[in-house]
């Protein structure tokens, strides 16, 4: 009778184990020597474009744009295009934003303004377009933030212009009526709204909550099936309402996870956001103009005359010429007497030939047709 083979032994399965381990650590150790490598070989070559650029500068030339919106929008979407795991294509090209902007750094650093103050949501779209390593602005108004990029003081603004629940922000659709600035880019932002004490806070006592306006309407279902007997205290900002928590036993907060962590809240119950897909959609505002980067998207003001059929002559030119447009609003024109301006986005860019078309003809019906720029989708 032949004999049984013996089963490894646990001592010879763990020994074997241990060997591939460490021949898979030490495979792990060689890449990261030739990430940081790589890593560094790309920063050396960002340091030698700035100096190109800074020559160019010397010699008489325009003054350098070290930060190109459509060429860090093509780098991103070559990324995703080309990944394919195990890591998520997302995932992937946020690692190169981080890069990106590491690199961007050492050519020239930039400064951001947003509409604060610090842990907002924009704030976080900040830091999702330009990557950590940018210089940024909290400031208290929408206007400030265009004002201080119209001055130069900073290189690019960040403004909010639409959440996906609560619809567009007005106050920065009206900005742009009397502003000359461009629109260089766009973020959109999965907004997730959590409900926060702080370490003095008695959970049972809890008689009001704080939050921004549009905060507490995208949370409404919620509050009313979990608080509805606590008091809803609309204040400037969700970060304010996080710093109010600190100081009272009796108060909560609905803010982002950023505000969480600089305010050194708990996070008592996540995610508590009425709909699950609820985002908001960010302005880049700058002082130039940006060239195509292949997958664009184009923003104009107009006003028309008033009249029956105006609606089907201002569109009419969009669907003649094949052009797909995403959003239009209608404000109140600033001169009043029930005149309106209409806020169009559309995909392309300005320098397609069907969208020149298309804006020739818009422009002989319209009274004013105010370009407010072309500028690459949202990558990430």
């Amino acid at each position: 009778m032949a004999d049984k083979k013996k089963a490894p032994s646990a001592s010879t399965e763990s020994s074997a184990d241990t060997e591939e381990l460490l021949a898979l650590r030490d495979q792990i150790d060689a890449l990261d020597e030739q990430i940081q490598q790589l890593i560094s070989d790309r920063a050396a070559c960002a340091q030698r474009v700035a100096e190109v650029k800074t020559r160019a500068r010397q010699k008489g030339d325009e003054p350098p744009l070290f930060y190109r919106p459509e060429r860090e929008a093509q780098v991103l979407q070559r990324v995703m295009a080309r990944h394919t795991g195990p890591l998520g294509q997302e995932d992937m090209a946020r690692l190169f934003r981080e890069i990106m902007s590491a690199c961007l750094a050492l050519e020239n650093t930039l400064q951001v303004a947003y509409l604060g103050p610090e842990g907002t949501f924009t704030q976080q779209a900040v830091i999702k377009h330009f990557g950590q390593w940018v210089e940024t602005r909290p400031l208290i108004a929408i206007d400030e933030v265009f004002r201080d990029v119209e001055a130069g003081a900073v290189n690019y603004g960040v403004v909010p212009v639409e959440n996906s629940t609560e619809g567009v922000v007005n106050h920065t659709l009206d900005t742009f009526l009397n502003s000359n600035l461009k629109i260089c880019g766009e973020v959109e932002l999965r907004i997730h709204q959590h409900l926060m004490i702080g370490p003095n806070t008695r959970r049972e006592a809890i008689s009001r909550i704080y939050s921004h306006q549009q905060s507490l309407a995208q949370c409404r279902k919620w509050l009313d099936a979990h608080l509805p007997h606590v008091e809803r205290v609309p204040v400037s900002s969700n970060a304010d309402a996080a710093r109010r928590v600190n100081t009272e036993w009796n108060a909560a907060a609905i803010a982002g996870s950023m505000a969480a962590e600089l305010y050194d809240l708990e996070i008592i119950s996540p995610k508590i956001e009425d709909q699950p897909d609820n985002s908001t959609r960010f302005l880049i505002i700058g002082r130039e103009s940006v060239p195509r980067s292949g997958q664009d998207k184009t923003s104009i003001i107009v006003s028309m005359r008033n009249g029956p059929g105006v609606l089907f002559s201002l569109l009419e030119p969009f669907n003649r010429h094949g052009i797909d447009m995403t959003r239009l609003e209608t404000r109140p024109a600033p001169s009043g007497t029930w005149a309106y301006v209409f806020f169009i986005d559309f995909k392309g860019h300005m320098d397609d030939d069907n969208v020149q078309q298309a804006l020739r003809d818009v422009e002989e019906r319209a009274v004013e047709v105010k370009r407010l720029g072309s500028y690459p989708m949202a990558v990430l």
